[in-house]
């Protein structure tokens, strides 16, 4: 493991105030990573999300653009906006929703 890496990392959950007027999502900042990094943290931490939650992903690694649309178009998950500023991507991608069980 790298010293600094881990902590860079970075998950923090959003709450719609009077000043953003947006829904809920939940941010991960992997600023510094390179690949596969940033679509491996965003794969565990949409695991734990419930189906339609958002999340935004915030990155430096250029390589990041190929690798969330294909990520997303591989699982399922819908990127909704991709966008750059300062040399930073923000990618917002919203959960897909679970199969249905087997039991049903």
């Amino acid at each position: 493991m790298l010293p600094g890496v881990i902590s860079r990392a970075t998950l923090a959950q959003r709450k719609p105030t009077p000043h953003n007027g947006r829904m809920s999502e939940t941010l991960l900042d992997v600023k510094g990573m390179s690949c596969p990094l940033p679509v491996l943290r965003a794969n565990r931490s949409l695991r734990s999300m419930a189906p339609g939650e958002k999340l935004r992903v915030l990155a430096t690694d250029r390589a990041a653009i190929p690798d969330f649309k294909a990520f997303c178009q591989e699982t399922g998950h819908a990127l909704v906006a991709m966008s750059e500023e300062a040399g930073v991507l923000s990618f917002v991608i919203r959960r897909r929703a679970d199969p249905p069980s087997k039991d049903a």
